[in-house]
């Protein structure tokens, strides 16, 4: 497809005996995703092969040419005995102007932290931090890994709203993984289930509809999710596709 952003044919990864991924085909545009799937469904195996940090055992991921692209992982390694401010942790992977590290915290709401050593941010500061490190490079396409882990729950919704307005305001895609069924439905317009391969894809409330949503979360989630029903005024030229 001529607007995707990344194209994912056939995808299969094995770790020793254990097929993690098996046959993934999914077109990856610039718009709000969600890669949904429980703990050791090949959510991040599938994120990182599209990225190209993780080479496939078959298949392919085709990137745009010079596609700008940050990744927040799931985990990030510090040595938190170590003195490390924020304004230096904006730093640490290329450089940014002092106005662009200060408009990226701004927008996250952190630019008050610039001076602040890294470890004695709370959960949810620490990850507004990365998101803003992330973002003052301007990405075209911006891929976070379970973003809400270790963040409590008034957090969590924080951040929901912040990732929808990041999208908006740097007009960039977000590719969102997650086992969490609150910041999936909330944050993102298209959803992708994942279970060593797609087993269904479509708008929040179609998923939770879903067959084969149900057999992995139950009944009772998708009861739950009918509170994220909502109508768009808008339309998004692409999103997410997955091959027939």
């Amino acid at each position: 497809m001529s607007d995707s952003v990344i194209r994912i044919r056939g995808l299969r990864k094995m770790y020793g005996p254990h097929v993690a991924l098996d046959g993934v085909d999914l077109d990856i545009g610039t718009g709000g995703i969600g890669i949904l799937g429980p703990n050791g469904s090949g959510k991040s195996t599938t994120a990182k092969m599209a990225l190209g940090i993780v080479n496939p055992d078959e298949g392919s991921a085709h990137r745009r040419k010079e596609l700008k692209v940050r990744y927040v992982p799931q985990k990030v390694s510090i040595d938190w005995t170590v003195p490390l401010k924020v304004r230096r942790l904006m730093n640490l992977t290329g450089r940014v102007s002092r106005n662009e590290a200060d408009e990226a915290m701004s927008l996250t709401g952190t630019l008050h932290l610039a001076d602040s050593e890294v470890r004695t941010l709370s959960g949810g500061e620490f990850q507004r931090v990365l998101l803003a490190r992330a973002i003052a490079f301007k990405p075209e396409l911006l891929v976070l890994d379970e973003p809400v882990q270790g963040v409590d729950f008034n957090g969590e919704v924080a951040l929901y709203s912040l990732i929808k307005t990041i999208s908006e305001t740097i007009k960039c895609g977000i590719l969102l993984i997650s086992h969490d069924l609150h910041v999936v439905m909330s944050a993102t317009d298209y959803v992708v289930c994942l279970n060593g391969h797609v087993c269904c894809s479509g708008t929040p409330i179609d998923v939770a509809k879903n067959d084969h949503y149900r057999e992995l979360f139950g009944d009772k989630s998708s009861q739950l999710l009918s509170i994220y029903e909502h109508n768009h005024d808008h339309v998004h030229t692409c999103l997410l596709y997955t091959s027939p």
